[in-house]
């Protein structure tokens, strides 16, 4: 019982860690481009470019049909 109490304060510590804001003295850190998920806006186009011709699918893109070629 007493490990199953201590996993539980835990997982409500690190839960508590993970709420918390940022200060407006972090953003400055946080907006330099090593921070960024996507290092290079277009190498990250032209890999989506490259990706989609290589599936020959691409959903969503507003057309209608059902795949056949008869729009």
């Amino acid at each position: 019982m007493n490990t199953m109490r201590r996993g539980t304060i835990c997982l409500i510590c690190l839960g508590l860690l993970a709420c918390q804001s940022v200060q407006p003295w972090e953003r400055g850190v946080l907006a330099k481009q090593e921070m960024q998920w996507l290092d290079d806006p277009v190498e990250s186009r032209l890999q989506s470019q490259i990706y989609s011709s290589k599936e020959a699918s691409s959903g969503g893109g507003g057309a209608s049909g059902g795949g056949c070629g008869c729009n």
